[in-house]
């Protein structure tokens, strides 16, 4: 764990942050022996936002519930975004995190995907694959947002919703167990300690094998967390989260000159010997809210991350000139590297949210202060074959793999420090000109800092940036169920990291621009979101397909596209859920690399991105045997990809896949579940970093699940 103390105490005195907020309504429950008058907490304000609803904002936004993701069996968060538009999988860095992109745009692919945790960023650093145990939803913010959010991609924002403590006994504990020798244990429970004082603890445990030959993995993860209620207008909640997973580093199979049956999706070409990365992470926030009258809030609250990343992986050699597998067409030549990452990560936010009228106008105000301190340390070591020797050392046969093979000492090849600190400035207010017309105007000041040092050269790089980024929208809302928006805003968000030969690069600046409508029929019985969008970005960043493990300077990008989002209730007992993405992400320059020697032309597709992807989700409740049931089925699109980026014949081809759930309430506590995804057994390739680097997707896999409910 590393960071500097004065600035710690800086950020806490600063900016005691706020990230969360509790609007908490009375409910009082009696028993035979007490009267204990209980609070169940109803409503969460959510950070950035204030009381403006989602139907007022001039942006799309999805929101994936926490029960969908229970009753369809999905327990990590990378599956639970393919329930929303637009969000395609991107190259996962051996399955050792999430990674997608946002209307095309991915951020860094060799550092897992931004995200928000109750307003706090938990994407920064190495928190492994994260699980779905403690989320009551997760709400995707698309275009521009940057204004505000600071920091994030224009594609969008994503900040997950945990659970929270109730002062009331509620609680699951459940069991399942699937094909590939896969057991899980997950649970959840809340109550009231006393009466201002409630808890909670949720988490999971999995012990998972895989259709992948000789991998396996383990993954624990637990939040505890606690809310307490100093007054009726103050409330301050505290929640841990603590990951440690073990699982092998997995670059997937090689694909020879297109063909996708080059070797089984099963194949495994690293070293089993090699064991499990050992991921561990350990995530804090302190919240307080407090609320001053009926117009004004104040939120408040301070985030602090510690997460680490080590182990060994024998991988594909990527270089041409030392890879004999395009000489003889089944001898692999495989480098060994070690890596040891740690990464921390302290913010805090001060938000204070109100309304008042000036005239004829009302305003809804949000004013902010935030900051971050973000370190991270990273060392590599590897060793590889000489230069053009043809060299069979620590090589494996394509078609008859025999593991137990010892590699030569690696040599550091990489021992950076990275250290960025940021603060940040936001005013928004949306104003309500008229009964319809309401108009966002909104500014964010960053001021960032960061300093590379590479222990391998003694030196030491800096830079400073202050960025200004302006938001403005426009909302007409056409009667009680129809709204219409435009908007457009200006993004800045900071590149980690340096190039091969240790250069720093500039951060990413981004222009977008969205226009849409919403809509509502009364009940929600039909709800949705059309959106078209336009996005540019420079500074962008791409893999460099020769140095692994690099990035490479890619420059300047576009995306434009259409998306829908909508819900329906198709009766009583089925709800329908649509979404659809047309996605068209390039390049706007041209690029010559000097280390790839390929030139890169302007419009040239980005990587694991499709230009149509869509999910579509029937849900059915009934009783059976006079028991409460339900059955669903979901079924994924997604088009055909760029899977390499030096490439422009490397296309991965698309899939549909189908996920079948249910289940039945067999007695007032025990409720019997089942998940089956890719029900017809489709092979297909999930994402790509080369084509020698190309992860298969999973066969048909299931799992039954009991529950017993407090």
């Amino acid at each position: 764990m590393k960071y500097h103390l004065p600035y710690c105490q800086r950020l806490l005195v600063a900016s005691l942050s706020i990230t969360l907020s509790f609007n908490a309504s009375a409910q009082q429950k009696t028993t035979d022996n007490d009267e204990l008058e209980h609070l169940e907490i109803r409503h969460h304000k959510q950070p950035y936002r204030g009381d403006v609803p989602l139907k007022s904002t001039p942006q799309a936004v999805s929101v994936v519930s926490g029960e969908l993701l229970q009753d369809a069996g999905i327990v990590d968060f990378q599956n639970a975004l393919d329930f929303s538009s637009g969000i395609v999988r991107q190259n996962s860095f051996g399955g050792m995190w999430d990674s997608f992109a946002i209307r095309g745009f991915a951020g860094d692919e060799n550092l897992p995907s931004g995200y928000l945790v109750n307003g706090f960023s938990a994407g920064r650093g190495y928190s492994g694959r994260r699980d779905t145990s403690n989320v009551q939803s997760i709400e995707i913010l698309k275009g521009p947002g940057s204004a505000l959010y600071g920091r994030s991609e224009p594609g969008g924002t994503i900040n997950i919703i945990t659970k929270k403590p109730q002062f009331f006994e509620e609680g699951y504990i459940q069991a399942s167990v699937g094909n590939y020798d896969t057991y899980r244990v997950e649970g959840d429970y809340t109550n009231a300690i006393t009466s201002d004082l409630a808890f909670r603890i949720n988490g999971s445990y999995q012990d998972a094998g895989s259709f992948r030959d000789t991998v396996q993995s383990k993954k624990l993860s637990v939040t505890p967390s606690v809310l307490y209620k100093i007054s009726e207008n103050t409330s301050v909640s505290y929640e841990v989260e603590v990951l440690d997973q073990e699982t092998p580093f997995d670059r997937g199979v090689v694909i020879l000159n297109n063909n996708f049956d080059t070797v089984p999706p099963e194949r495994f070409l690293g070293e089993e010997n090699d064991g499990p990365m050992d991921i561990k992470a350990t995530g804090h926030q302190l919240v307080l809210q407090h609320h001053f009258n009926n117009n004004w809030d104040l939120l408040a609250g301070i985030g602090y991350r510690d997460s680490s990343f080590e182990g060994f992986a024998s991988e594909v050699e990527l270089s041409s000139s030392r890879q004999l597998l395009y000489v003889d067409g089944e001898t692999v030549t495989r480098f060994r590297r070690y890596r040891d990452y740690d990464a921390t990560d302290l913010s805090g936010r001060v938000e204070l949210s109100g309304t008042f009228i000036t005239g004829s106008l009302k305003h809804h105000v949000l004013i902010g202060l935030d900051a971050y301190d973000y370190q991270l340390d990273s060392y590599q070591e590897r060793w590889r074959t000489a230069f053009g020797t043809g060299d069979t050392t620590y090589s494996i046969n394509l078609f008859n793999p025999v593991y137990g093979q010892v590699a030569p000492q690696g040599s550091p090849i990489q021992d950076n420090t990275e250290e960025q600190t940021s603060y940040g400035t936001y005013l928004q207010d949306q104003i309500d000109v008229s009964e319809n017309w309401k108009v966002l105007l909104g500014l964010r000041v960053d001021k960032f800092e960061q300093d590379l040092t590479n222990g391998l050269t003694e030196s030491t790089v800096n830079q400073k940036q202050t960025a200004t980024s302006p938001r403005v929208g426009l909302v007409y809302e056409a009667n009680d169920y129809i709204t219409l928006y435009s908007s457009y805003a200006e993004g800045f968000r900071p590149n980690s990291g340096s190039d091969v030969n240790g250069t720093s690069f500039e951060p990413e600046e981004s222009k977008s621009y969205e226009v849409g409508m919403k809509w509502a029929t009364p009940g929600d019985v039909f709800t949705g979101t059309l959106a078209v969008y336009k996005a540019e970005k420079s500074n962008v960043l791409t893999s460099d397909p020769v140095n692994s493990g690099f990035s490479a300077a890619l420059g300047e990008a576009e995306s434009k596209g259409v998306e829908l989002d909508i819900t329906a209730a198709l009766s009583d007992s089925t709800t329908l859920s649509a979404a659809y993405a047309y996605t068209d992400a390039y390049t706007a320059n041209d690029v010559i690399n000097a280390d790839w020697g390929v030139a890169i032309p302007a419009g040239s597709k980005l990587i694991n991105v499709a230009k149509n992807s869509a999910n579509l989700t029937l849900r059915h409740f009934f009783e059976l045997a006079g028991n409460e049931a339900d059955i669903g089925a979901s079924v994924n699109y997604v088009g055909e990809r760029l899977g390499e980026t030096i490439d422009p014949n490397y296309i991965l081809p698309s899939y549909t896949l189908m996920r079948a759930f249910g289940s039945m309430q067999v007695s007032e506590k025990v409720k019997v579940m089942f998940d089956i995804d890719n029900l017809f057994d489709e092979e297909y390739y999930a994402s790509s970093y080369s084509a020698l680097w190309t992860m298969p997707g999973s066969p048909r896999n299931y799992r039954v699940s009991v529950s017993y409910q407090f």
